[in-house]
């Protein structure tokens, strides 16, 4: 599924028109890249929780040469399913 399909189904499943469903998602999923930005976590509650983890720098090799590389920390995104979808998912 893509984009373009949850805005399909919003329109159809809704009062929108395409136009205000594509602003609508558009909205949510800025707040919700702002707020984990800020390093908040994001919690929706029955879907799961979005939250930012920082990973170490750490050693590493190039598989061309063998030679030993450090590779620099960054912060990644992590997901953690909620209950009910959890549940559903295992239906």
């Amino acid at each position: 599924m893509i984009k373009a399909d949850i805005l399909a189904k919003i329109v159809k499943d809704s009062f929108l028109t395409r136009r205000q469903a594509r602003e609508v998602v558009n909205i949510i999923l800025e707040e919700i890249s702002d707020a984990l930005a800020r390093g908040e976590k994001v919690t929706l509650v029955g879907f799961g929780t979005f939250r930012v983890v920082e990973k170490k720098p750490r050693k590493g090799r190039n598989p061309r040469t063998g030679e030993p590389i450090e590779i620099p920390g960054k912060k990644v995104v992590k997901f953690t399913p909620g209950k009910a979808l959890k549940e559903k998912i295992n239906k």
